[in-house]
């Protein structure tokens, strides 16, 4: 479901969660240069950058003005390359998404979604386990 459908997100509110999804690299965390930290750091780079870029849409408009009730789901992509067919999957869906390059070194450690209503989004994220 595009954010243009005639659906209101606030009808769509009371049956499905929004919820943004992050999708983080689990090989960095047995890196020498990647602490808890360092993670951490990734993710929330990605998260405000999508949340940036996507500003005026109706979800992510409903799910800042509703700070209290957040929901992200943070989940383990195992391999750069896993994290690389992520971004191309979820591209072909359409789905509004930020692939964070941790630089100079260009490494891509991580994609944040941008809020959707998890029932229109979650088959994209079967696969992965919680980060952990």
């Amino acid at each position: 479901m595009s954010t243009n459908d005639s659906k209101s997100a606030s009808s769509l509110i009371d049956t499905s969660p929004i919820v943004q999804y992050i999708l983080l690299r689990g090989d960095l965390k047995k890196s020498k240069s990647y602490n808890d930290g360092a993670l951490i750091a990734q993710a929330c780079h990605a998260c405000s950058a999508i949340l940036f870029k996507t500003l005026d849409d109706v979800y992510t408009v409903n799910y800042l003005n509703d700070t209290a009730n957040m929901h992200k789901i943070i989940l383990n992509v195992p391999t750069e390359d896993e994290l690389i067919q992520a971004h191309k999957t979820l591209t072909e869906g359409d789905i509004q998404h930020y692939l964070w390059l941790e630089k100079p070194e260009n490494i891509k450690t991580c994609i944040a979604v941008k809020p959707y209503v998890k029932s229109d989004v979650e088959n994209y994220f079967k696969q992965y386990k919680l980060y952990r």
